[in-house]
């Protein structure tokens, strides 16, 4: 049935659910753009958002001082405006990740601040523009959901770096087939957090090695044994800091809304390796998913449920790390085309974006559910699907 042979009021109920769209998707993305610009006013601005931590990483590591110090961290935090009685704001990603932090360090926190959150956004309307291209949306306002996107609204709002990921698998996904070293140098970005991309990784390295597709490789070693290179050489201890930094705050053991942490509390709390144990399974998941479809694997197609689960299981994650599920949902909703399914996913993210907005803390129980949320929305909406319907 085409949309001119139906009933007049579906085709209300049709325009109404596309106008509720719409509307969701453009109040929550302004509200946030509002937020930010209200957050950046004031002297001491830049010290209110989680952003600071990036700022004085940068401005340690030029001036000699280890970045990963949380006595030197706390000082320079709380001149830039950072509230008293609060610990220290920490970068916890690896030493590579310095490379991207550096022309922070020499600008005022303000300025920085600034700076970042421009990037952000660059990097979120890249994100969304390639997404819409490659999956053939010239034509359609499907992009908007990415806009409204509650976990990469509240990434921008809080100044981190969960976007930046989101950009480096976007390019991935559109480098791939044509540019095989740049995809795998877009790849560094994911290397910000690895532990949220471990079944994907592993299933990327089998894909490689199958297809011979060594250029894919070359392309992420390059890029990371630059950014290494580059903090080694101003901060020769950088990796030994890390290390100190990360055996001491125990990110790991902090009471996050996921499934691994969640698991570690309620069954087994006396150990982190039961952490890892949704991971395992989803890792043996993976390769039992890729196997039967690696003679015609499709990132876009079968890697969208890939990084949807590897995000599900992954040993700890905040709530704003499942940014890097945009191309997957956004692929889904474009595959669908159901206006009731779309219209779905754009109601849970403004559920989650307001519940953010009122102040829910990130490690409150609440965000338990989006992730496994995310996943069956997924499952369901393509199920009728032949483009990116998984058989699992």
């Amino acid at each position: 049935m085409t949309e001119a042979s139906l009933p007049e009021p579906r085709k209300r109920a049709q325009a109404i659910s596309e106008f509720a769209v719409v509307a969701v998707c453009t109040l929550a993305f302004t509200a946030t753009v509002l937020s930010i610009l209200a957050a950046m006013i004031g002297p001491k601005a830049a010290g209110s958002r989680d952003s600071i931590e990036y700022w004085t990483a940068s401005y340690l590591l030029l001036h000699g001082a280890n970045p990963y110090d949380a006595n030197a961290s706390l000082t320079l935090e709380h001149a830039a405006g950072y509230p008293d009685g609060l610990a220290a704001q920490l970068m916890a990603n690896p030493p590579s990740a310095l490379l991207l932090l550096l022309p922070l360090g020499f600008l005022p926190p303000t300025l920085a601040e600034l700076l970042w959150i421009l990037l952000l956004i660059a990097s979120f309307a890249i994100s969304v523009q390639t997404l819409r291209k490659m999956l053939g949306g010239s034509g359609s306002n499907l992009h908007l959901l990415a806009y409204a996107f509650a976990p990469a609204l509240s990434c921008l709002l809080a100044g981190q770096i969960g976007l930046f990921l989101l950009l480096g698998l976007v390019l991935f996904l559109r480098w791939q087939p044509s540019h095989p070293m740049l995809a795998g140098a877009s790849l560094w970005f994911c290397l910000l957090k690895p532990h949220l991309f471990l079944p994907f990784g592993l299933i990327l390295f089998i894909w490689i090695f199958l297809t011979r597709n060594y250029r894919v490789l070359a392309g992420s070693t390059l890029a990371l044994c630059v950014s290494s290179a580059v903090a080694t050489a101003i901060d020769p201890e950088v990796w030994r800091q890390y290390q100190q930094m990360m055996v001491a705050a125990r990110i790991d053991r902090m009471p996050l809304p996921c499934l691994g942490v969640l698991l570690r509390q309620y069954v087994y709390p006396h150990t982190s390796l039961i952490q890892c144990a949704p991971e395992v399974v989803g890792c043996i998941w993976a390769i039992g998913y890729f196997w039967p479809r690696h003679a015609e694997w499709d990132w876009m197609r079968h890697g969208s449920i890939l990084i949807l689960v590897s995000v599900l299981v992954a040993p700890y994650s905040w709530f704003m790390d499942q940014t890097v599920l945009i191309p997957a949902l956004l692929a889904g909703a474009y595959a669908s085309g159901s206006r009731t399914w779309i219209a779905i996913l754009a109601l849970m993210s403004a559920g989650i974006e307001i519940e953010a907005m009122r102040g829910a803390p990130l490690i409150a129980p609440f965000y338990l559910w989006p992730a496994p949320a995310w996943l069956l929305w997924f499952l369901i909406a393509t199920r009728k699907t032949n483009r990116l319907a998984p058989s699992i």
